[in-house]
Formats: C-alpha cells, sequence, structure tokens
C-alpha cells in the first residue's frame, strides 16, 4: 500500500473524526442546554436535531458540488464550516443562535458523511478500498470516543454555567488541523478524468495505485464508465436501470438509523441516568461506549476485506436484536424510581454490546457500501441520495427520542429491536456482497445497462 494513499486517506478520514465529534459532543451538553434555555423534552430534542436538519441539507445538496468542483475542494470547504459552527455554537448568546450554529455544523456533518468516503474511495485501489474507507467510519467513532473523553474532563473542572461552551468550542482545533492537513492530499483521479485533466490524474494514480497494475488501462476503464456522460446531457438519477443500488442505498441507509444508534450516542449520558447512574458514572460511561466501538470498528476494519460486508452485517445484526432486547427487557422489568444495581449493569452492557455490533457492523459497512454501488457518473448524486436517507431518519429518532422515552420508557428499545429484526432479514434475502469488486465492474454485477 503507497504511502500517499494512506497518508491522503488518513486526512481525508479527519472528517469523520470531526463527524464523530460533532454528533456525540452535544450529549454533555443537554442538561445545561435544558437549563440555560428553558426547553421542553420536545424543545430539547429540536435543539438536538438543528445539527441533524442541517445534515440532511448538506447530504442532500454537496453531490452536485462535489461533482463539479472536486472532492477535496468540498472537504476545505467542510472544514471551515466546522470550525465555524464550534466557535459559534460555543459562544451563542440565545437559543436561537445556537441553533444556527449547529445548523452549519450539521450541513458539515452531513456533507463530511458524504465527501470524505467518496474520496477515498476513488483513490483507493480494489483490494484496500473497503479498509481504507473504513477508516473513515474508525474516525467517526475516534471522534466520538474524544467528544465523550472531553466532555468528562470539562465537566470534572467544575466551570459552571460555561461548562458547555468549552465543551463545544474545543471543535475548533481538529477544525483548523483539518483544512491545514487537505493541502498536503491530491485530487480525486477519477474526478480528474471526469474534468479531462488526465495528466494529473495519471500522476495520482502512480502514487496511489491502481486495480490492475497498469495505470493506462486504469484510465481507459474509468474513461469507459464515464463516456456515455460525455454523450449526452446530465443523466438523471431516477431513472429504472439505477433502481437496484438506489434502493439498495435507501435500505441500508434507514437500517442504520432505525437501530437507534445516533439517539442513544447523543443521549447516552441521559439513558445511564435513566438507569440510576450519576452524573459523573454517566459521562465516564458514555466514554466507555465510545471506546467499545472504536475497538471494534479496528476489528471491522481488519476484515472487512477479507469477511466481506455482507457477513459483517449478520453479525452486528444479530448484536444488535440480542443488545436492544435485554435493554427493552430492563427497563420494563425495574421500577424508574428505584433502578436495581442489576439492571444498572445489564444497560451498561447492553449498550456496550449494542455499540460493538454497530461498530463492528452497519457502522462500519455503511459508508463503505454506500461509496461502492453508484456508477461513477451518478456516484455523487446516488451517495449523498443515501447519506440524506440516513440523516432524516436520523434526525427524526434524535428529535423524537427524549419524547419517546418520557411516554414510553422501555417499548421504545423494543421498537428499536424490531426493526433490527426486519434488517437482518433484509441482510440475508436481499443485500449483495461487494468485496473486491472494482468501481467499474460494480455496475455489471447490479446489472446496470447503458
Amino acid at each position: 500500500m503507497k504511502r500517499t494513499l494512506i497518508l491522503s486517506s488518513i486526512v481525508a478520514a479527519l472528517g469523520g473524526f470531526l463527524f464523530g465529534f460533532d454528533t456525540a459532543v452535544i450529549s454533555g451538553t443537554t442538561e445545561w442546554l435544558q437549563q440555560v434555555f428553558d426547553l421542553s423534552s420536545l424543545e430539547l430534542g429540536f435543539t438536538v436535531a438543528s445539527a441533524l436538519i442541517g445534515t440532511i441539507i448538506g447530504a442532500m445538496f454537496i453531490g452536485p458540488f462535489t461533482d463539479k468542483y472536486g472532492r477535496r475542494y468540498m472537504l476545505f470547504i467542510l472544514a471551515v464550516f466546522y470550525f465555524i459552527s464550534a466557535l459559534g455554537s460555543g459562544l451563542a448568546w440565545n437559543w436561537y443562535s445556537f441553533l444556527i450554529f449547529r445548523f452549519i455544523g450539521g450541513l458539515a456533518v452531513g456533507g463530511a458523511s458524504v465527501v470524505s468516503p467518496m474520496y477515498i474511495a476513488e483513490i483507493s485501489p480494489a483490494q484496500y478500498r473497503g479498509r481504507l474507507v473504513a477508516v473513515a467510519q474508525l474516525n467517526i467513532v475516534f471522534g466520538i470516543m474524544i467528544a465523550y473523553f472531553t466532555n468528562y474532563i470539562i465537566a470534572g473542572m467544575n466551570l459552571g454555567e460555561v461548562e458547555w461552551r468549552w465543551m463545544l468550542i474545543i471543535e475548533a482545533v481538529p477544525a483548523a488541523l483539518f483544512f491545514i492537513f487537505l493541502f498536503t492530499t491530491p485530487r480525486s483521479p477519477r474526478w480528474l478524468i471526469a474534468k479531462n485533466i488526465v495528466d494529473e490524474a495519471r500522476i495520482v494514480l502512480e502514487k496511489c495505485g491502481t486495480d490492475s497494475g497498469n495505470i493506462e488501462k486504469e484510465i481507459i476503464d474509468i474513461q469507459n464508465s464515464l463516456s456515455s456522460e460525455k454523450q449526452k446531457k446530465r443523466e438523471p438519477l431516477f431513472i429504472k436501470k439505477y433502481k437496484k443500488p438506489i434502493l439498495l442505498a435507501i435500505a441500508i441507509a434507514a437500517f442504520n438509523q432505525l437501530s437507534g444508534i445516533n439517539a442513544i450516542l447523543y443521549y447516552a449520558p441521559h439513558i445511564f441516568t435513566m438507569a440510576g447512574f450519576g452524573k459523573g458514572a454517566s459521562l465516564m460511561s458514555s466514554f466507555g461506549v465510545g471506546g467499545v466501538m472504536f475497538l471494534f470498528t479496528i476489528a471491522a476494519l481488519l476484515v472487512m476485506d477479507s469477511m466481506g460486508r455482507k457477513k459483517i452485517m449478520i453479525i452486528g445484526s444479530i448484536g444488535y436484536i440480542v443488545s436492544l432486547g435485554a435493554i427493552a427487557y430492563t427497563f420494563l422489568t425495574n421500577d424508574p424510581d428505584n433502578f436495581s444495581k442489576e439492571g444498572s449493569i445489564t444497560v451498561l452492557v447492553g449498550l456496550l454490546v449494542f455499540v460493538a455490533a454497530h461498530g463492528f457492523g452497519q457502522g462500519s459497512v455503511i459508508w463503505v457500501y454506500l461509496s461502492e454501488i453508484f456508477p461513477n457518473k451518478v456516484r455523487g448524486r446516488g451517495q449523498s441520495l443515501g447519506t440524506s436517507v440516513h440523516w432524516i431518519v436520523a434526525a427524526t429518532t434524535s428529535w423524537t427520542f427524549p419524547f419517546f422515552t418520557e411516554k414510553l420508557g422501555g417499548y421504545t428499545f423494543v421498537i428499536f429491536t424490531l426493526f433490527m429484526v426486519l434488517q437482518l432479514v433484509w441482510v440475508l434475502k436481499v443485500m449483495p456482497e461487494t468485496k473486491g469488486i472494482s468501481l467499474e465492474d460494480m455496475e455489471k454485477k447490479l446489472g446496470i445497462d447503458y
């Protein structure tokens, strides 16, 4: 594996780190936000979901800009958005200004969830693509873990009402580093060829490697996959021949969030408090959740290209069902006002198994899969579609989670469990394997005819 390929993938994956950090950092501020801005449970849910509304728009609209201006250029823009959001959220002067700056951060998260894995997929030979795109997911989880850790450290400083502000402002540091490191990365060779900048693409392929070991053959293969776009006007995504990848993208994206993963990550300290943990223990337990997810994401990265996407999804789905079922049963059989010690431990273990299942399964596979199943000429828009569905469902679950746990308690986790049973059936019956297949040959496997 070539040095430029490794370093460029790591830098691009910093977009994933900021994605994860931004996702989890809000979890340590929810009690303060509810107190400072005097929010109801639904208003708190909307405050948390404000960033997710931004992710929907960011993921939905970044595709065309990515195809027009390039993957690396858009990563620069997203780094600026992350920086502005971090400072603005921490310095917010009222609820409305806070919502606006969190929304800007959401735009960056939604955009990064499309562009980072897309960029890595397009610079990577097929034999390394799975594990390198999974680096983006690994960095998402690493960002989550670091956010939980910094929340725990800052909470221990007893800063009072400014505590939540420092939790948010600290994100500006990695955002600035991301912007600087992007200057060391090349542009995507597939985007360069699409723009007829072949000489630069040849240099990038030489530095990053090819599927066949033959640079000229690689260029011809990419040109052939793009040739029909040169002969006609821009082809729409929603046409019959793209039906299969579209349905696959929608399904994997929706199931990812119907597990409840983002809602649980956002409200992890709240869930631990429900299960009888104190504030300090809740924040520390949340850090443990991030650590477990990080370790199991590494495990998935190591076997992604040998075991394949489908087997990993099967294992993860079973883990979801067992852990969510145990959590649901525990909440339903315990008194909310007098949670048993055994029940608290069961919830802790259940959440650790849940995030392990996510880190090893869906969490590692989704971004790889979305970057693989669409043809070159609609990849930006196709991946944007799948990512938009992901964030729409994430916003819905995160917005309503405080309300449903207040009204339904443990039955909220029963609903998540049932959705994961459906996911397992989908993986077994519908999901095709994609490991080791070049991005150009993927079109043939999915039956996309021209």
